[in-house]
């Protein structure tokens, strides 16, 4: 992954509602960078096909000017794909002072395109100033480390990827950590979900799940740390902990 994007995870927020941020249009020229952009991302799985559609036809009304629609073949892992390449693309758009927000609950027409499925949504606008992007992700309200992460090894980045942003503020991650080893889990428990019903929650959360190992990757990257990873299928999705991927450190 282009290591410029690991700057930007300091920088972007999630504008819930895009109110206050100027109204500068995106021109033709930046939305076919957009889309060419995207074609150049690195995926989880490059066998999975995916695609994107900016659009401004859609029921995300949050004061956006387009929302970027992902789709994607329904393979083993494709929710945690999408969330993987999302997320280069979400941090690709800060670098460019264009606001974003993942819209899980948008609603488009077309569900479906050249045979791929709609999955979510990203909700874009540009900002006028930059100074309106996050000041101190610190200050964000998340999980405290000792909740996601268990073991004293990467302890830095752990407190750097628990701002990983996720669907309903579930933060479903929690890491295993060891010298030579990282071991991601998806970790569902019972509890707020506000009226999200719970098979959409899982839903979500798996994409989350590869928004985090974005910011992981990133983040490993940024410190010149050498891995080698291994995804894994879920086989129960209710299970409290699904093994999502493994990283095992060259040392």
């Amino acid at each position: 992954m282009d290591n410029k994007l690991y700057d930007m995870i300091f920088k972007r927020k999630s504008f819930h509602i895009f109110r206050g941020v100027g109204d500068i249009p995106l021109t033709d020229e930046e939305l076919k960078d957009i889309e060419d952009t995207f074609k150049t991302f690195k995926p989880l799985n490059d066998s999975i096909k995916v695609d994107i559609r900016i659009s401004k036809d859609t029921t995300c009304v949050r004061g956006q000017e387009y929302c970027i629609l992902l789709y994607s073949e329904k393979k083993d892992n494709y929710l945690q794909n999408i969330g993987y390449l999302g997320e280069q693309l979400d941090l690709y758009l800060v670098s460019k002072n264009i606001g974003t927000l993942w819209f899980g609950i948008g609603k488009v027409e077309e569900k479906q395109i050249d045979g791929l499925d709609f999955v979510i949504m990203i909700a874009i606008k540009k900002i006028d100033d930059e100074s309106k992007f996050r000041k101190d992700m610190y200050k964000s309200k998340r999980k405290e480390l000792s909740e996601i992460w268990n073991g004293d090894s990467y302890l830095d980045i752990g407190n750097i990827v628990r701002f990983t942003p996720s669907a309903c503020n579930t933060q479903p991650w929690y890491v295993e950590s060891s010298d030579d080893t990282l071991k991601v889990y998806r970790y569902r428990k019972e509890g707020k979900r506000g009226i999200m019903p719970k098979d959409l929650v899982i839903y979500y959360n798996q994409i989350d799940m590869g928004i985090f190992l974005c910011f992981l990757e990133l983040c490993l990257d940024k410190n010149n740390i050498k891995y080698e990873r291994e995804t894994y299928i879920e086989e129960d999705h209710d299970k409290e902990y699904n093994l999502t991927a493994m990283y095992k450190i060259n040392k």
